[in-house]
């Protein structure tokens, strides 16, 4: 099952359960700049509804912008937020994996400050869109993207929530983790063979020594990238990480 089914399939269940309407969903690609860099952006969100919403800020993964993301955002725009697939490499940079993807992505492991210049672009565009609640935006991403999520909080930028899908966790700035404002939710695979043990247990004890507002949920039998189509894709660490993001999202975004 791909992505775009198992996720329309999920949300569409949400849907009839509360005898919500169908949503109208919108999407738009867009162009953005952080410094003299182009930038593509993506949203998604319900024409029908009016007024500032909260809104959810994805990041990508390895391969830059992708069906991935934007499937996400899809589905996050039919539960009622305005969603925005952001970039870090630069307009119509996309590398194939895994060598290209894994050489431009340690461009930006290599160099946190760009990274979150990129990442605070995204944020700074989002939060200005005038259908957004800036109070009440979310940071989430994938692999790589979970990185860039986890970089926003470092960095300390003023999101509702940070969660990271399968994301890397390695920080060459550890004490960064007090600069977290707001609750992280890190959804991990068990099986997950790029972030390490090691890292996960320097990780939680970074967030730990910040009394950063940490939920760790691990999935046994999942694998890195358990939400991505194909041989990584685990439909029970999928579908339960889901619903835990959309729980941290009735705390923090729809207060």
């Amino acid at each position: 099952m791909s992505f775009a089914r198992f996720f329309a399939t999920v949300v569409s269940s949400t849907i009839l359960l509360t005898g919500a309407a169908l949503a109208e969903i919108k999407t738009e690609s867009f162009d953005y700049k952080q410094g003299d860099t182009t930038l593509e952006g993506f949203i998604a969100y319900d024409d029908a509804k009016t007024g500032k919403r909260p809104g959810v800020l994805i990041f990508p993964q390895w391969t830059g912008l992708s069906d991935h993301e934007r499937d996400a955002a899809r589905n996050l725009a039919k539960l009622g937020y305005v969603a925005m697939v952001a970039d870090v490499y630069g307009k119509g940079v996309r590398p194939a994996p895994p060598k290209d993807s894994g050489v431009e992505m340690g461009k930006y492991l290599s160099n946190r400050p760009l990274l979150r210049s990129r990442v605070k672009a995204g944020f700074e565009t989002f939060s200005k869109r005038p259908e957004i609640n800036a109070s009440k935006i979310a940071v989430i991403g994938y692999c790589f993207g979970g990185t860039a999520a986890l970089e926003a909080g470092r960095d300390g930028l003023p999101a509702a929530a940070f969660v990271t899908f399968h994301g890397v966790l390695a920080n060459p700035t550890p004490a960064d983790a007090k600069n977290f404002k707001a609750p992280v939710l890190v959804l991990h695979g068990a099986e997950d063979a790029v972030v390490t043990a090691k890292e996960v247990e320097e990780f939680q004890a970074e967030m730990k020594a910040a009394k950063a507002d940490l939920e760790f949920n691990t999935y046994s039998g999942a694998p890195h990238g358990f939400t991505q189509a194909g041989n990584y894709f685990n439909a029970a660490a999928a579908r339960r990480s889901w619903v835990a993001m959309q729980d941290l999202f009735k705390e923090t975004l729809d207060q």
